[in-house]
């Protein structure tokens, strides 16, 4: 089984479920976002594949030999990333989408599985969106990141339609875990704000861009690749189902709220109305993958929480360490 992208956050974790299941795993990343880190406890398990996915080379190099493909590899970021990039969110994704699609079409590939996203979808009302999978439609989303998934989710359906090959896609909303990024540049909001919470002093405040109203379901990211699994071997018609959590929808006040008490720090929560906030509301509805794959997610909001919370605190330990060693200031 392939993994795109397998050295990144979500495909990492992936590639470990694959592996205490019992498969052969292949990890293909050009380790731009991914890290080695990440699969570092696997390199005796998977075979690893340093190849770009933009090309149709490095594309058939990643595939050779395998049958089932979990396509995550993207250009992604946080909130501020995907709201400043247009060819950077849309061109490299595009690329890696269709030169996969081909390469898994050449090479008798079995089943193809495609990481869309709930960025696919467009507001729709003021109260929290539940979004439903026809709700995609007609398309509209905020960014060209998002465009680039539906485009995705296009190709994976003619390629289920008119080529040997069982495709499936899965909308991801909001996904979090350990291994995400903690670059303050482009983190997303769960390890951002375990990022200020910890390096906040005791009464000092940490800053939340709008007003903290809006509200997200998160899926931590066991849920998910589990998820997957069940999508890409129970699924192929070529049809995007929703993935996440809708069961621990919280406003962003209260997310950073049981943050900071996680911690156990004395912290205040300020505004910065000017920045990016994204969608106001939304999660996911999760009837189809409910009905169709009894799927429901395991983890609720403050485990998960806590888990990241920790591996941060280890993480950026381990930071300092190493600028302290080469003799820098973090």
């Amino acid at each position: 089984m392939l993994v795109t992208g397998g050295a990144g956050f979500i495909g990492s974790h992936l590639a470990e479920e694959l592996v205490d299941r019992g498969r052969e795993v292949v990890v293909a990343d050009d380790f731009s976002r991914g890290s080695l880190d990440n699969v570092r406890h696997l390199e005796d398990d998977v075979e690893l594949r340093a190849v770009d996915l933009t090309t149709r080379e490095g594309c058939l190099r990643a595939v050779e030999g395998v049958d089932h493909v979990f396509h995550l590899a993207a250009s992604v970021g946080g909130i501020h990333y995907i709201q400043r990039e247009n060819v950077g969110g849309l061109t490299p994704s595009v690329l890696m989408n269709q030169h996969m699609l081909e390469a898994a079409r050449t090479t008798d590939v079995d089943r193809f599985l495609f990481a869309s996203s709930a960025c696919i979808y467009r507001q729709q009302h003021d109260s929290l969106n539940l979004f439903t999978e026809d709700q995609a439609i007609p398309a509209n989303p905020h960014s060209t990141y998002g465009w680039a998934k539906v485009l995705g989710e296009v190709a994976c359906d003619a390629y289920q339609e008119d080529c040997d090959i069982a495709t499936s896609s899965v909308r991801i909303f909001n996904c979090y875990g350990p291994r995400e990024s903690l670059d303050p540049d482009s983190s997303h909001v769960i390890p951002s704000l375990c990022r200020k919470v910890i390096e906040a002093d005791d009464g000092d405040s940490i800053e939340l861009f709008g007003d903290g109203t809006q509200e997200r379901g998160f899926i931590y990211v066991t849920d998910l690749v589990r998820g997957m699994i069940d999508v890409i071997e129970k699924k192929g018609d070529g049809e995007a189902i929703n993935l996440g959590n809708s069961r621990d929808v919280v406003s962003m006040n209260e997310l950073a709220e049981r943050i900071i008490a996680i911690s156990g720090k004395d912290l205040d929560i300020e505004h910065d109305r000017s920045k990016p906030t994204g969608t106001d509301k939304y999660a996911c509805d999760m009837t189809r993958i409910n009905e169709e794959l009894d799927w429901r997610p395991e983890v609720r909001l403050d485990d998960g929480l806590r888990r990241v919370y920790e591996w941060a605190e280890d993480e950026l330990d381990v930071q300092r360490e190493v600028v302290a060693a080469d003799g820098g200031t973090p």
